[in-house]
């Protein structure tokens, strides 16, 4: 049943703000783990679910997502119909209230339209989890539903996934609304934006926006419609992140440095494909000491790594320290230098500050290209 539906990959509402990294990229570009980016694993998902036409909405700054997808061809898409098409958004600046996965939408509104499948499949650019669309697809027909909504049950709403909305769900697991989490309550049921509906509705939803407000979002439109149509919750189980935050994005990366996680996530028949680098083995050299890190190729290492994340590219100094941090591609950390709950941007230069550590729950940031 997968060729009866076509793949739609959103990207965050324009009110989701991640400090520093948002700058250069879309959440869908930060680097994941060293080696992919967030936006592999909802297309892998698609891919592994039997889906060959994905179209993927770009809001802002797209360079680096078109870069990465490129082709599509990494992904193993059946290269003789499938297809990963971009829907670019022209008419609001990247901060507008106005520029939401609705307005790409209507403007790309011919393409979805023009497209054969019966049903759409709708996943985040922002979150990180493992599904089956497939087994999602064939549920929400079976049902009879107009909407199925995929959410998880989380018992950290008060500290984490502010910017997501809460499913409120009634006995049948009947979705009766979708609000701003507002950090009110520890246990919650946090949406992960995913939904299957025929393309019919999504149209029809679409085209309703118009006449609703010119700044709702899809969400808006799924909550309104609760009223209207039979809208049904999913529950998802296993890994969830929700990249909203720089504070997310930190502990999503940390959680999988446990084992028995990343082991249960990355499982080899449901491969999550990236844009592979080829380059060289990373060089350890005498006197460098790595426990429990991810280490990306091409570095040099010669100081001391713990629990941390080190991108390609990356020289890590005589004598240098760095704990509890993710650093991106392209990095040099200087002799001597420590570091401890920190991110560290691409194409840094840290020298001359001997000390980038964050004392609260919020890593340190240093930004791209910064000489320290």
């Amino acid at each position: 049943m997968a060729n009866r539906a076509f793949g739609v990959i959103n990207s965050a509402a324009n009110y989701i703000r991640v400090e520093g990294l948002h700058d250069y990229r879309p959440i869908g570009a930060f680097s994941f783990l060293g080696r992919f980016r967030v936006i592999d694993f909802p297309i892998s998902n698609m891919s592994n679910s039997g889906f060959d036409r994905i179209q993927v909405c770009l809001n802002s700054r797209p360079r680096s997502i078109v870069e990465h997808i490129g082709s599509g061809r990494h992904y193993n898409i059946n290269s003789k119909r499938g297809a990963i098409q971009m829907f670019f958004t022209q008419n609001n600046g990247a901060s507008s209230i106005y520029n939401t996965d609705i307005n790409a939408y209507i403007e790309n509104l011919e393409q979805i339209e023009r497209m054969p499948q019966d049903y759409v499949v709708i996943a985040p650019s922002y979150m990180i989890y493992k599904q089956n669309f497939q087994e999602l697809l064939d549920q929400h027909v079976a049902s009879g539903t107009d909407i199925t909504l995929l959410y998880h049950k989380v018992d950290q709403a008060k500290e984490f996934y502010r910017a997501c909305n809460v499913v409120t769900l009634n006995r049948q697991k009947g979705v009766e609304s979708l609000e701003r989490n507002m950090g009110t309550a520890k246990e919650k049921n946090i949406s992960m934006d995913t939904y299957v509906m025929s393309k019919e509705i999504f149209i029809d939803l679409i085209k309703k926006s118009r006449k609703e407000s010119s700044a709702y979002s899809l969400a808006d439109m799924i909550g309104l419609a609760c009223n209207e149509l039979d809208v049904r919750g999913i529950q998802h189980k296993g890994y969830f992140a929700a990249i909203t935050s720089l504070d997310d994005y930190y502990r999503a990366n940390m959680e999988m440095l446990d084992f028995a996680t990343s082991m249960e996530f990355f499982k080899s028949d449901w491969p999550f494909y990236t844009k592979t680098t080829d380059a060289c083995p990373t060089q350890y050299f005498h006197g460098a000491k790595v426990t429990n890190s991810l280490i990306c190729n091409a570095g040099l290492i010669e100081g001391t790594v713990e629990n941390s994340i080190i991108g390609r590219n990356v020289h890590i100094g005589k004598g240098a320290v760095v704990r509890n941090s993710i650093v991106l591609a392209y990095n040099n950390i200087a002799d001597g230098v420590y570091i401890e709950n920190a991110v560290i941007d691409k194409w840094a230069d840290i020298k001359h500050v001997k000390k980038v550590v964050s004392n609260s729950v919020t890593p340190a940031y240093v930004k791209r290209n910064d000489r320290l």
